[in-house]
């Protein structure tokens, strides 16, 4: 798990563009900040081309106050989708989405990967012109939605961070899978988390030896609980993506 200092660390350039785009939105319209310079702003914002290391710089030559945002939340979403400036909000949608399974992919691979491919199955499809820009924000406030919920699932299923990651390293939606109970699933994630995490070391992932005996130990936990033996290869062989990331992670802690 990261110290809340790392946390806050690792994600400050993701709030921050969070934050100054909610700053460009929320701007008051008595103010002399026309469409054309609300959109030249936004995008700027979107392809980084305002950098800063205070974010409180962008707001203060805005002229704004540092807003304060949920990311994810249903108010800010709803500001998006109201946008009059619809190829904009695709674009802050974009951006929101692709922040926060950045930073998701440093805790859950399989969880961001797995919104990684949705998203730009959308985005293909806009790009084709296979659906209209009204249709696209729909879906990608979906999977914000989405993406939001997924943070609750480690809650609802009594498993922490890093054993939800490896829980889903298992393949869960798998009907084979399946079989073996939502029970049994949890107790293989608590498992691997603690055997995995006690036979490591700061280089394990250049040292074949030590990831031949993770494969043993992964492998040994997946077959005593009865997983499907024709899925273990694929199954040790994310686990092991998971611990490379989580790793990282512990060293911190």
């Amino acid at each position: 798990m990261l110290s809340a200092t790392t946390w806050a660390i690792r994600i400050r350039d993701d709030v921050g563009f969070f934050q100054a785009v909610k700053a460009v939105l929320a701007k008051s319209p008595t103010q002399q900040f026309g469409r054309v310079d609300s959109e030249h702003a936004i995008r700027q914002i979107v392809s980084n081309a305002i950098v800063s290391e205070d974010v409180g710089d962008i707001f203060a030559a805005a002229g704004l106050k540092k807003p304060d945002i949920s990311i994810l939340s249903d108010e800010f979403l709803d500001e998006i989708q109201s946008m009059p400036q619809r190829n904009l909000a695709v674009e802050l949608l974009q951006k929101l989405l692709k922040g926060e399974i950045k930073i998701r992919s440093r805790q859950n691979v399989v969880q961001a990967r797995k919104f990684s491919e949705l998203i730009e199955a959308s985005l293909r499809r806009y790009q084709n012109r296979a659906v209209e820009t009204a249709q696209v924000i729909e879906e990608l406030i979906a999977l914000a939605k989405d993406l939001r919920e997924a943070a609750q699932r480690g809650e609802n299923l009594g498993l922490n961070d890093d054993e939800l990651a490896f829980y889903d390293a298992l393949e869960v939606n798998d009907s084979a899978v399946q079989v073996l109970g939502d029970e049994s699933l949890r107790t293989i994630a608590r498992e691997l988390v603690e055997s995995v995490r006690k036979n490591i070391s700061l280089d394990w992932t250049h040292r074949e030896n030590v990831q031949a005996k993770l494969r043993v130990i992964v492998k040994r936990i997946l077959k005593k609980y009865g997983y499907p033996p024709d899925k273990q290869d694929k199954a040790t062989q994310t686990v092991l993506e998971q611990a490379e990331v989580l790793s990282e992670n512990w060293a911190t802690a």
